[in-house]
């Protein structure tokens, strides 16, 4: 292994490096101050607080967040969670300290502040800097309960963690206190040097593993606690909630992480709602960087291929953040004479009811637990309807808040502990209806309207369908207004309109184009736009004075749109009737806008369309959720229009325009074609069990070279055989160790590579003509994949040849159209499969002196190397 991989390998196989130093050197910057401060005392200035500030969001918050990601990546559920979640923790507490040096203590001090309920008009309000101070207590306060369940999950898993994160709960009550207290200063700077030492002998321990692939140091080979005495399995809850079926993906749960930022958002709004906390200045940053984790763990539900949570997750990262800055600016340009009358034109808040009530309903044939949770948000969303009076609102939103606040951390507690475990561990309940059960009440109600008599058998809807309607629905209900509108109405529906019609849209139209192939990522894109310029010109622009058709400017891109909107209007005749309905009424919206922009639009229409785009987009929600959720079209989203001949026609020119043969894996006939196409000596992409490869059979050793052209791969790179089973290679009796063949039995098939000795075995398992252009002079690598098509497709060949299907340095192919759009050109022929398994390679281990040495790590990939030392760890007893 050479320097550089191996360098760029210890860092990625153990992300908690990054991590655990990212604590470190926050802790250690804060901790710095403090005895500074106190020492002195006197605050810290300015330049200090804004420097400290920058420090702890570049260091604590972004490098964090890396690690976070990569930790999901690693399946790595604790590391994950924590690291993102700390991740928001310093970014959020680095953004109060910028505030706080922008605003000396001087001026936060003389700050005149008036409550929500006063009377002075609100154009005498003195709008200047809330205080900073108490308004950081209710982001702090709430992750001090965070920080203590992540440190008391992490001592089931090392005992090293578990001080790092609890020295960071203790720190955090002292800094709370702190903000008032200067003593206290110096007991958290105390705790944070616990950080730095127990930190940075944690980063050591991993970084020494990652080197050396083995537990050099102690405190991660061990836990605290055994994570199964924490509860009692319930197998039938388990089996039904399908808790042990997680291990078919690479990306670790992220249900931990999506419901501790539901902890986190609420407590601070119940601080502020039960006048804690006099303007929610702070508490809208603290917020919004919280729902920006959040919506992380959206993403990596989304990766998971998981609709439902990728749905929740998404609404509830948009809720936070629309209701923080509504808030926001109602505490800081409201009173409480105009507020009720102001509060009654925020007609958004139905449309997150609606979309509270889907939730809850798709949940049905989840745990209880589930179904609470989104019960309790059902009444968050009602508590927030605009026509209850002021007071009423605050006392009940607060409420509401608070017990959501609890349960969000019991669910919390137990994802993470049953993540960890795999397990149901912790009482989450049992479904309430069976999947199966559910499906049918769903299909029930299809044919009512129908004439189908038994279940469809697939859908052709993209997971973030759902995302991109409750998006769009969203923004037409909040565009909804009066004739007359003042300043504050217009400011706070800037948010509801800019938040999930544009800010939220590029978020689906970026994991449309990682994974939609119905309608990409241009529909997405194209409506966050319009609602862009919405908010801008509708909303926005009657602060700034801009004068709607000054220049024609407005006018002109108002045209722009429709034009563009007829092509997608196009589009969506091919796809189904509920988003070509969507684009019509869309195309009607922004003929109001133009009409907006000459000053002739009659707002009762505009009103009207925006309701009817509404209705359709919470139609279309609930219908892509279900449908995606269960794979079959239970609930009707129309067909296409013209699907008698324009599909048939498309398809034959996409064929035509194909540069190789391109087959369908679920087809006999396919896996017959590119089998005779491989026996001819020709090479083709095929699927595998991790990412997409380019294969030759070992029948014809100028088809392996041709392979080096194709790629440009290096001459010095061995390419590695693939045979279809455990067994095939057993007939040939190769010369293995018992060692060797156990460690064989447990990692095959599977997306683990051995390297062992070459012999002549190799020419009796089928390789004889190739001998010498596979592997090295003296060693082979070996795959088995778990994949049905590819051992169907090698039994049928013989042993192949294989290599990534890609060009030497570029990333793997992950979808046969990757292959055809790199390679197309070069091979003679796809086996298309779809989407991959994983997004890397196998992980390559080599085992060639198993018996004195142990095993080493020579790429890591789609298998970690801690479970692949793990297994032979297993193994090495057993044979012992």
């Amino acid at each position: 292994m050479s320097s550089p991989e191996g360098f760029a390998a210890v860092f990625y196989s153990e992300p908690g490096v990054l991590g655990l130093l990212a604590n470190v050197i926050s802790a250690f910057l804060v901790a710095l101050q403090n005895f500074a401060q106190v020492n002195t005392n006197v605050l810290a200035n300015g330049t200090e607080n804004i420097l400290a500030g920058v420090h702890l969001i570049l260091i604590g918050g972004v490098t964090q967040l890396f690690a976070g990601l990569m930790a999901f990546r690693k399946y790595d559920h604790l590391g994950g969670t924590a690291f993102i979640a700390f991740s928001a923790l310093w970014s959020s507490f680095g953004a109060t300290r910028i505030i706080l040096g922008a605003n000396s203590p001087l001026n936060e001090t003389a700050t005149t502040i008036y409550p929500i309920n006063s009377s002075v008009p609100i154009s005498n309000l003195n709008v200047t800097m809330p205080p900073i101070r108490e308004s950081a207590v209710a982001g702090l306060v709430a992750y001090i309960s965070v920080a203590f369940i992540l440190s008391f999950c992490s001592a089931t898993t090392n005992y090293i963690m578990p001080f790092v994160f609890g020295a960071i709960t203790i720190t955090l009550i002292f800094e709370a206190i702190g903000l008032f207290s200067q003593w206290a200063l110096i007991v958290s700077g105390i705790f944070e040097l616990v950080i730095v030492v127990f930190g940075l002998y944690g980063a050591t321990a991993l970084l020494l593993k990652g080197v050396t692939q083995r537990y050099v140091l102690p405190g991660f080979g061990n836990a605290l606690v055994n994570v199964l005495l924490l509860g009692t399995n319930d197998n039938s809850s388990s089996k039904s909630l399908g808790e042990e079926k997680k291990k078919n993906t690479k990306y670790a749960e992220p249900m931990a992480l999506g419901n501790l930022c539901s902890v986190i958002s609420p407590f601070v709004f119940a601080f502020y709602c039960f006048g804690y906390m006099r303007t929610f200045y702070v508490g809208a940053v603290w917020v919004s960087i919280n729902s920006i984790a959040q919506l992380y763990g959206s993403y990596y539900s989304y990766l998971r291929t998981d609709v439902y949570f990728a749905t929740k997750f998404g609404v509830h990262s948009m809720f936070w953040l629309v209701k923080s800055w509504e808030e926001f600016i109602l505490s800081v340009l409201s009173n409480g004479d105009i507020l009720n009358t102001v509060r009654i034109r925020m007609t958004g808040n139905w449309f997150f009811l609606a979309t509270a009530l889907i939730l809850c309903l798709m949940s049905l044939n989840r745990s209880k637990l589930e179904i609470i949770h989104n019960g309790f948000f059902i009444l968050l969303t009602i508590s927030t309807i605009p026509q209850i009076d002021n007071v009423p609102y605050y006392r009940f939103f607060g409420a509401i808040c608070s017990m959501y606040t609890a349960l969000s951390l019991y669910i919390t507690f137990a994802s993470l502990i049953n993540s960890i475990a795999e397990k149901a561990l912790i009482p989450i309940g049992t479904q309430v209806l069976s999947t199966k059960t559910f499906q049918n009440v769903l299909f029930a109600m299809k044919k009512l309207f129908t004439k189908a008599d038994e279940l469809p058998s697939s859908t052709d809807v993209q997971l973030p369908d759902a995302l991109f309607y409750i998006c769009n629905g969203l923004a037409a209900l909040a565009a909804i207004q009066g004739a007359n509108m003042d300043q504050l109405q217009a400011h706070l529906t800037i948010p509801w309109v800019l938040i999930p019609g544009a800010l939220f849209q590029i978020y689906v139209s970026r994991i449309q184009v990682r994974g939609g192939r119905r309608f990409g990522s241009v529909l997405p894109f194209c409506y966050a736009a319009i609602w862009a310029t919405w908010a801008w010109l509708r909303f926005a622009g009657q602060l700034v004075n801009i004068d709607t058709n000054s220049d024609g400017a407005f006018t002109a891109g108002a045209i722009a749109f429709l034009v563009v909107n007829m092509f997608l209007v196009v589009l969506a005749a091919y796809i189904n009737i509920v988003l070509l309905i969507t684009t019509v009424i869309m195309e009607v919206i922004i003929i109001c806008f133009l009409l907006f922009t000459l000053e002739k639009l009659p707002l009762p229409l505009e009103g009207v369309m925006l309701a009817l785009f509404s209705l359709v987009c919470v139609y279309g929600a609930a219908a892509s959720l279900a449908n995606h959720m269960f794979g079959k079209q239970l609930i009707p989203l129309g067909g296409p229009i013209f699907k008698a001949n324009a599909p048939g026609k498309i398809r034959n020119k996409f064929e035509k325009s194909s540069p190789c043969p391109t087959v369908s894996s679920r087809l006999t006939s396919g896996l017959q074609t590119i089998a005779k196409i491989l026996d001819s000596g020709h090479v083709c992409g095929i699927p595998t069990d991790t990412v997409y490869a380019l294969a030759a059979s070992c029948k014809h050793p100028d088809a392996i070279e041709s392979i080096y052209n194709i790629k440009e791969r290096p001459a010095e790179k061995p390419i590695c055989i693939c045979i279809s089973s455990l067994d095939q290679l057993a007939a040939v009796r190769p010369p293995f160790s018992p060692l060797l063949w156990e460690f064989m039995n447990q990692v095959y098939p599977g997306g683990i590579s051995c390297v062992v000795k070459k012999g002549e075995w190799l020419k009796k398992l089928g390789v004889g003509a190739a001998y010498d252009r596979v592997g090295t002079k003296d060693s082979i690598m070996i795959r088995v994949p778990d994949h049905t098509v590819t051992a169907h497709l090698v039994n049928m060949t013989g042993p192949l040849a294989i290599t990534s299907a890609n060009p030497s340095g570029a990333p793997d192919s992950i979808h046969h159209d990757m292959v055809i759009s790199r390679l197309g050109h070069k091979i003679n022929g796809v086996l298309c499969d779809g989407s991959s398994n994983e997004l890397v390679a196998s992980t390559v281990v080599n085992c060639i002196k198993i018996d004195e040495d142990g095993i080493t790590i020579l790429r890591e990939g789609c298998v970690p190397a801690a479970k692949v030392l793990q297994i032979f760890e297993q193994v090495k007893n057993k044979v012992d």
